[in-house]
């Protein structure tokens, strides 16, 4: 049978990465193929030409990946994992968390911020209920709904969107996301004022662009990604739990797709993906009140384990202004 494109895609880039090829044989068996006919197609794709061209190229960059891996194994033996904290300054968040290149979970930073109480779903339905927001529908009918999002568009009054994440179970179908661009309508401009940035944090006066909305049930799931600069996600209400990966481990992380992987990191396919099985991955929950710093290029999958409403910020208020990784996808 014929390889399948994302299937001719997965061999040739493993074959680049110097997997060898009777782990990429066996890999191809236990997804169907005759023993015979999978030796034949890695052989085949070993003399594609880009294959081919792309073997010099390849000694350079696996000086980079010994690099990073070598990064990766002092990051190992640290046994460190994603730090819970209480009153963190904004000095020493910046050179222990920001500057440092590190993840943490800040348990207080909300605290005394109207938003914990005025944007609980029950109390958005009673203020802005009749406003018609866009949200994302549809998202299990479409395995690309967080690379091509357009298709899953729709419009809806928020209080029959609230009404269906409170009663309609734990799903990843509906989801008000970031590129919803909620906090831009102007009948939801009064939402802001429920915010109290923290200077050395976030930036006192609004950034354009730099607030994002998420709103959705239990079940929601965003997938294995990485951010282009620094994130503060602030956890209004419900619970996330969060898989991360540091950024230095990105050799392992298989990302075809710019900013994605495409490595469930909750149950990792070690057969097609054999250097995750090497990579050090955190998991975290993060609850109410709480904010998540996830450093520029960290990667990170999310699943809602409740009805969640949540907050992040980009606009950093740090000298220089939040570092910014210039993908190329």
């Amino acid at each position: 049978m014929a390889l399948s494109p994302s299937w001719d895609a997965w061999l040739s880039e493993n074959l680049l990465r110097g997997v060898p090829v009777e782990a990429l044989a066996r890999a191809l068996v236990a997804g169907g193929m005759a023993p015979e006919e999978a030796r034949s197609e890695v052989a085949r794709a070993r003399r594609h030409p880009a294959v081919e061209a792309g073997g010099p190229r390849g000694a350079r960059a696996a000086e980079v990946v010994a690099l990073l891996d070598a990064r990766a194994s002092l990051h190992g033996q640290s046994r460190r994992g994603v730090e819970r904290r209480r009153g963190v300054s904004a000095e020493e968040f910046q050179a222990r968390y920001y500057r440092a290149h590190r993840p943490v979970v800040l348990e207080d930073f909300l605290e005394g911020w109207p938003l914990l109480e005025r944007w609980r779903p029950e109390a958005l339905a009673r203020d802005y209920g009749d406003v018609e927001v866009e949200v994302m529908a549809g998202r299990e009918a479409r395995a690309d709904h967080d690379r091509a999002p357009d298709a899953c568009r729709t419009v809806m009054r928020l209080a029959d969107f609230l009404h269906r994440l409170e009663h309609g179970g734990p799903t990843n179908d509906l989801y008000l996301t970031a590129r919803n661009f909620a906090l831009e309508r102007p009948e939801l401009r009064g939402l802001l004022e429920d915010l109290r940035p923290a200077p050395g944090f976030v930036y006192p006066t609004r950034q354009p662009g730099g607030i994002k909305l998420w709103v959705g049930p239990a079940g929601t799931r965003t997938a294995l990604h990485h951010d282009v600069d620094s994130v503060l996600f602030c956890q209004v209400h419900g619970r996330k739990r969060f898989w991360l990966v540091p950024s230095f481990e990105t050799p392992r992380l298989y990302n075809r797709d710019h900013v994605w992987s495409a490595v469930d990191a909750a149950a990792p396919d070690l057969e097609r993906f054999p250097d995750f099985a090497t990579a050090h991955v955190h998991e975290v929950v993060v609850g109410p009140g709480e904010m998540l710093f996830i450093p520029v290029g960290w990667w990170h999958q999310v699943l809602a384990l409740d009805v969640s409403v949540s907050l992040t910020f980009q606009s950093l208020d740090v000298p220089g202004g939040n570092a910014r990784w210039h993908t190329f996808g």
